[in-house]
């Protein structure tokens, strides 16, 4: 089974969200912005993930470089150019990280 992930990254803490190849949540939680923290629970999904996203904002480097050190393909995903929710009734941070993996699955994301 293919996994996706993303992460809706924020200064002090980032939502991570893990889908599988029909949009299912495996996984999803707010997590404090700590490295260790978030790679003990990506490790559980590593030799499944397709790809981890994240999205180009001004604290992205921390994340990114810690997770492919660790072995993850990571994308960068450009903020500005993504595609509006569209249908969505509610957007938060859970749906954003969601929607960042969905597009990832996709094949839709557009890269920073």
């Amino acid at each position: 089974m293919t996994l996706y992930c993303g992460i809706d990254l924020h200064a002090n803490n980032s939502v991570v969200a893990v889908l599988d190849e029909q949009d299912r949540t495996i996984y999803e939680k707010r997590l404090p912005n700590d490295l260790q923290t978030i790679l003990a629970v990506l490790q559980n999904y590593l030799a499944e993930l397709s790809a981890c996203v994240v999205e180009s904002t001004y604290n992205w480097y921390w994340l990114v470089d810690g997770l492919m050190a660790e072995g993850f393909v990571v994308r960068l995903a450009h903020t500005s150019a993504l595609p509006e929710y569209s249908g969505l009734k509610y957007s938060n941070d859970f749906s954003d990280a969601r929607q960042l993996a969905h597009l990832l699955r996709l094949g839709l994301l557009p890269s920073g």
